[in-house]
């Protein structure tokens, strides 16, 4: 009973943040709306015991894209006054392109076949451990193999941003 009460608490919360971001007319306050929303998210992540999920989702997310995007932000040094105007066929057009993309996103849920939940609750669903046993198990030869293509990426980098010598 409390699991439907917070889902419905987080819910609401990342609606209200979610249109804070798009309705804030300060771009910093956007961000920060939108770290909360990032936060209400995972949050649902952890009601449905996916607790690396919601880690995984703080720290990328809410960590480091959104002091990107906050850096971003204040070298850009947005002025009300240095802002181009639109024109109404700029606005008109973002509102059938959004209009129209409402519409395909209504048609693709109704197309949809609900899922009714099953009654037997694995409580290891969603952990760690599981995950890493599924890594190290089942996946270890393409998980090396990531690690040695990111490995020659990371090189590669560094000898291109090198300087040469003469």
């Amino acid at each position: 009973m409390i699991i439907t009460y917070m889902f419905y608490l987080l819910s609401f919360l990342a609606i209200m943040f979610g249109l804070m971001v798009v309705l804030s007319k300060n771009p910093v306050h956007s961000v920060l709306y939108l770290v909360l929303t990032f936060f209400a998210i995972a949050g649902h992540y952890v009601l449905l015991n996916a607790q690396f999920l919601a880690a995984v989702h703080i720290i990328v997310y809410a960590g480091a894209i959104m002091v990107l995007f906050l850096y971003i932000i204040m070298m850009l040094n947005l002025n009300k006054e240095a802002e181009p105007h639109k024109s109404l066929w700029i606005k008109a057009s973002a509102a059938v392109a959004a209009g129209s993309l409402l519409v395909v996103l209504v048609a693709s849920i109704k197309g949809t076949v609900a899922i009714t939940p099953s009654n037997e609750f694995n409580p290891n669903i969603g952990l760690i451990e599981n995950l890493g046993q599924t890594l190290f198990k089942d996946y270890l030869l393409p998980f090396e193999v990531s690690s040695v293509l990111l490995l020659a990426a990371m090189v590669g980098a560094v000898m291109l941003a090198k300087k040469s010598i003469k």
